[in-house]
């Protein structure tokens, strides 16, 4: 049993290869969850090696550490006032200058600390030599050569983990400007005089001072020394507003740290100069290029789209065939009977509705990993922003917002690409516009009710196309009245082209497919069971002897047929469902619905293939209709006036996704006030346009 913990904090900058690096780590274990009140994942590394049980934690990549992503908020937060022995920091080898940015921050923390200099067989390639003994001496922390692709120094690493916490900390190399480093000492000295107490050390703290940390300034602000302090802070910042002639202490700080990381470089790297364009400029001026650059990027999505919802289909039939026998044989197992219908049809039916979708989860973070690891998917955002940022949306948005074509669950999760928080919760707001797969059976239904077959493909199109376009409007709005703030640069570095790791992207699809079942399968389950229940509760003994005694008197099949849609009519009519729907009738009724419109809204809102049965059973004709049914068609046309139609497909189109959906939103968006939120935006917005379009239908019919 070991009892000595290593706590090592994984830290660099987006695409430096953290991800591949802890893979390579052998025999651990890893364990995936999201940190503390927030959606960002937490990906936590346990391994024993000489005694030692090391635990390392994967923080979100994060270019510094400031307040501008959500990432970057979760790293900081962490580094600040989570406990851990070790930083390790991973920098790319080929784009070394860029990544000493965020390691002069981490060197400002003044703790044990080691650097990976990661992907060294591509510097290799790219004719990059780095003296990673020299640029130890200059950063004061040990500094190694790895590559996770090809398992290079992964050893030496570990065993520098156990050495770093064996050894004693060595003081931080981490140089400022002369005037800052008097400004440090200034601070510093009067912490020493007046023996003030701190868990960090006092130039960690007089440099958190100088960059004006809010954290910081809240704690001191309420000790006894903020007296001494104010006036040292004061002179501090005078003297280095007249040398660097700015106030703005950021612009100060990125300075200073520009020029720590330019000097580090040029010390202990040497590149031999090529004049020849490199394989990833090559490929760029095609991939980018200002007119070909969308089609190939629409080409490459149309690919995954297909790939999502047409490959998905095969696996998704042969799942919903199983549960389909698994809930025909429960039934015929356990008998007719109240125990048999909540475990067939509540428990079964609810967990079978998650299953389907895990092909197209797959396939889909498949395509979305692939496109990833690739280097691709920085490209899309770029080739992308101008056109979204019109509608106040990212560039990224994209991605999320074509998967909700096929799926809402699938598309809310990959909403997560998207680092700014507030692009992420608008684009997360508006992909229920996207219309699902689930929502088409009600769309063939109403067409094939209400147009020829010639025009109903074509009005179809023209529903989905007319969803996109109120998304795209509805983000418009909500960036003007919601989520104000003004546009942020778009900056996102292009990493170079590299070819897929299996292994990586078989852990970004098994754990997107792991965390989809569990946290949607919970929720539609005990879903499912509540909506069994309001729909076959209270019973009604009395009315339904007196139907079985006319069914079994009935001469013909099609007679009993009948009356046992009559009881199914009258059961749901009477049900906890039935009197919701009745209840809420005058919401709906100047959009030109009856209580039986509103029944199947509001089931809808479980499911939207539940819908069409619903209508089913409504007008009399039992469960067994789906979008082809003749009889619903016509029951369809008879019974529901063409405006009415028209307004229940724009009700349809905008209102809240499916409840799995709606569950895994308010997990993505941060809170169930924001599930709350989308309600009452989805709901006065489909009023509102359904209420508009039945009355436009009925001046023109």
């Amino acid at each position: 049993m070991n009892n000595k913990i290593i706590k090592v904090a994984l830290v660099g900058q987006p695409n430096v290869g953290k991800s591949m690096l802890i893979n390579s780590i052998s025999n651990a274990r890893l364990r995936v969850g999201n940190f503390s009140g927030v959606t960002v994942t937490k990906e936590e590394v346990f391994l024993d090696y000489k005694g030692y049980r090391i635990e390392i934690t994967d923080l979100p990549g994060a270019y510094s550490l400031n307040d501008y992503t959500l990432e970057e908020k979760v790293t900081k937060e962490f580094l600040d006032n989570s406990p851990y022995d070790i930083i390790l920091n991973v920098l790319d080898s080929t784009n070394l200058e860029r990544n000493l940015f965020l390691t002069s921050e981490l060197l400002a923390l003044d703790k044990k600390m080691i650097i990976a200099l990661n992907m060294i067989d591509e510097a290799k390639k790219e004719s990059i030599q780095i003296d990673e003994k020299q640029l130890s001496k200059i950063l004061g922390k040990p500094c190694l050569k790895t590559s996770a692709a090809k398992n290079i120094g992964i050893a030496q690493l570990l065993e520098e983990i156990v050495n770093k916490f064996e050894d004693e900390k060595l003081p931080s190399k981490l140089i400022f400007s002369d005037v800052i480093e008097e400004e440090i000492e200034n601070i510093s000295d009067l912490f020493k005089e007046m023996g003030f107490k701190t868990h960090v050390s006092y130039r960690e703290l007089a440099i958190k001072l100088l960059k004006e940390d809010k954290q910081t300034y809240k704690i001191l602000h309420n000790e006894p020394i903020w007296i001494n302090l104010q006036p040292i802070l004061s002179n501090s910042f005078e003297h280095m507003y007249l040398h660097y002639n700015t106030k703005n202490i950021e612009d100060i700080f990125n300075d200073e740290k520009f020029a720590f990381a330019k000097g580090a470089v040029t010390e202990t790297v040497k590149q031999r100069i090529s004049t020849a364009k490199t394989l990833t400029e090559k490929i760029d001026a095609i991939l980018i290029h200002k007119i070909l650059g969308i089609p190939i990027f629409l080409f490459l999505m149309w690919g995954i789209f297909q790939l999502t919802f047409v490959l998905g289909n095969i696996p998704m039939d042969m799942i919903d065939s199983f549960f389909s026998s698994l809930i025909d044989s429960t039934k015929h197992i356990l008998g007719d009977n109240e125990i048999s219908s909540i475990i067939a049809d509540g428990a079964i039916a609810g967990v079978g509705a998650v299953v389907l979708f895990v092909p197209n989860i797959v396939i889909l973070f498949f395509g979305i990993a692939l496109l990833e690891t690739t280097g691709y998917m920085s490209r899309v955002a770029f080739l992308l922003d101008g056109f979204f940022h019109k509608f106040g949306l990212h560039g990224k948005s994209f991605i999320p917002l074509v998967t909700g074509f096929g799926c809402s669950v699938p598309a809310y999760m990959a909403a997560r690409t998207l680092k700014n928080e507030k692009d992420r919760l608008l684009t997360l707001f508006i992909i229920g516009f996207m219309s699902c797969g689930a929502r088409l059976p009600i769309y063939v239904l109403f067409t094939g009710a209400f147009f020829s077959p010639e025009n109903a493909g074509n009005i179809i199109f023209l529903i989905y196309i007319s969803g996109a376009m109120l998304g795209l409007i509805a983000a418009k709005v909500l960036k003007i009245v919601v989520f104000k703030s003004e546009d942020e640069p778009f900056v996102m570095e292009m990493p170079k082209y590299r070819m897929p790791s299996s292994k990586l992207i078989w852990h970004t699809v098994s754990n997107q497919a792991y965390m989809y079942l569990k946290k949607a399968g919970t929720y539609i389950l005990a879903a499912s069971l509540l909506i069994w229940f309001a729909s076959n509760y209270p019973k009604h003994s009395f009315v339904e002897d007196q139907y079985s005694l006319k069914i079994e008197q009935a001469s013909s099949e099609e007679e009993q047929n009948y009356l046992a849609d009559k009881l199914a009519l009258y059961n749901l009519e009477n049900s906890y469902l039935g009197k919701i729907g009745k209840f809420s009738e005058p919401f709906f009724a100047p959009l030109g619905y009856d209580w039986k419109m509103t029944v199947a809204l509001e089931t809808g809102l479980a499911a939207k293939e539940i819908v069409i049965s619903t209508l089913g059973i409504l007008y009399g004709l039992g469960e067994d209709n789906d979008e082809n049914s003749k009889g619903l068609i016509e029951k369809i046309r008879n019974n529901i006036p063409f405006a009415s139609a028209v307004s229940f497909i724009v009700f349809v189109m905008i209102y809240l996704p499916c409840l799995a959906a709606s569950m895994v939103f308010a997990r993505e968006a941060g809170g169930w006030k924001y599930l709350a939120y989308l309600f009452v935006f989805t709901t006065t917005t489909a009023w509102v346009l359904s209420f508009v379009a039945y009355n436009i239908m009925k001046l023109i019919v």
